[in-house]
């Protein structure tokens, strides 16, 4: 059926003189008016409301970036309720001298971008419970509310890139945070098998070709997976920072919890389409629920799937990963190993860390020697011993430094801290 856009008939039309017909009604149509009028007056232009089916309203996180950033694209119109707030606080620490930011508020206050034709007002409802919000969208048309929207994908897109958007799954939903790449790692310090590693930058580099033709060439579905396991501790989160610091798409990260659900699934997966092509990677693959995976897997070569996603999995326990994520293309096409480090990685590591500094050329040669049963993770911890026993005598003995790790290593492995009458750990 042909979509029709003209004005139709309408069939309970509001009458200021016969409120309370129908509970609630007179109040919400008063404000859409009060909005519309406002707009009219400030514009000149006749806007009306629309109503979103769509999940990822990422406009009101770019809204709320404008205002907090001064962005002079957007104008405040008018406050909304005259007893509530139209101003807020925040304290910045993204910022070298973090400080705290006073700006507008994106709820109870109609803003606007006049120049695309669009405004936004998240309107609070009183409740017995509290003060809930409704977002309303306005626009003058239909070309110019499309435009806009395409306009937030490619903006979203383009912050993304200087960003990691972290969801986790908790009890009441998905849970979304923008953190920025304040120390992204180079391909240079990522300590790592170098087929491997020269294996997974190639499959990253080629899906960001910015012609794509070897897929388009070899009639391949653009879109690719690699999954990464292996004992924890050796450099799995690395190779992600390293990877959202170097590719040129957005990169989202996704820990999969108790919580995980089909509704969550799609949530994610449409977050990553729009910020196409772009990494998801997804921390803990095998604690999805048993529940979920048949779905999960649906999803993932399914008729929904979407396009330009490289996929990465990390898992410390590959034995419960589900056969059917393996091996079949659109799933995990390749599944690498991030193994314990052998001594020439050792060396490469503590001499990239700048062991050096603390026990000289040689004393580096003897930790990679000593520490045959480290992770990388405990290497690290090894330099913090080493600078801080150096910061303290202006020496670092290594060969003490290493065995005092690895009886405490040990202690854990066998839990005798917990039979060690002598040992106390609590508070008194």
């Amino acid at each position: 059926m042909k979509q029709e856009y003209e004005k139709q008939a309408v069939v309970f039309p509001y009458d200021a003189g016969a409120s309370g017909l129908i509970k609630g009604y007179d109040v919400y149509a008063r404000l859409v008016d009060g909005i519309l009028e406002a707009l009219y007056t400030r514009y000149n232009v006749r806007y009306e409301l629309y109503a979103s089916d769509d999940p990822n309203s990422e406009y009101w996180k770019l809204l709320q970036d404008d205002v907090q950033s001064g962005n002079p694209e957007v104008e405040h119109v008018a406050r909304i309720f005259d007893r509530l707030e139209d101003r807020t606080f925040v304290y910045d620490d993204d910022k070298e001298q973090p400080e705290y930011n006073i700006h507008l508020s994106i709820r109870n206050n109609v803003l606007a971008y006049p120049s695309m034709g669009v405004a936004l007002a998240r309107v609070p409802v009183f409740q017995e419970n509290g003060i809930n919000f409704q977002d309303f969208v306005f626009a003058a048309s239909d070309a110019q509310l499309q435009a806009f929207l395409g306009n937030v994908r490619k903006r979203q897109r383009e912050q993304n890139i200087n960003k990691v958007t972290v969801f986790t799954d908790r009890r009441n939903g998905v849970c979304r945070e923008d953190e920025p790449i304040t120390r992204a790692a180079s391909r240079e310090e990522v300590v790592l098998d170098a087929a491997v590693k020269r294996e997974i930058y190639r499959s990253l580099d080629q899906f960001f070709d910015a012609d794509r033709s070897f897929y388009v060439k070899y009639d391949i579905p653009y879109k690719r997976g690699i999954l990464l396991y292996g004992h924890p501790g050796n450099g799995k989160t690395t190779l992600v920072k390293s990877i959202a610091g170097s590719v040129p798409g957005p990169v989202v990260y996704w820990q999969i919890t108790e919580y995980t659900s089909s509704e969550s699934v799609n949530e994610v997966f449409e977050a990553a389409a729009r910020l196409a092509p772009m990494v998801l990677v997804i921390e803990d693959i095998d604690s999805m629920p048993q529940e979920v995976r048949s779905f999960f897997l649906n999803t993932l070569d399914g008729a929904t799937s979407k396009e330009g996603i490289f996929l990465i999995g990390t898992t410390n326990y590959p034995d419960k990963i589900d056969p059917g994520l393996m091996n079949r293309a659109g799933r995990f096409d390749r599944a690498y190993e991030i193994k314990m480090p052998n001594e020439a990685l050792r060396l490469e590591f503590l001499r990239l860390r700048g062991f050096s500094a603390f026990a000289g050329e040689e004393g580096v040669g003897l930790a990679a020697r000593l520490t045959g049963d480290f992770s990388l993770t405990q290497l690290g911890e090894l330099y913090v011993s080493a600078a801080l026993e150096w910061h303290e005598n202006g020496t670092a003995d290594v060969e003490q430094l290493v065995r005092g790790m690895r009886g405490e290593l040990d202690k854990g492995r066998k839990r005798e801290w917990l039979r060690d009458a002598s040992s106390t750990i609590g508070f008194y």
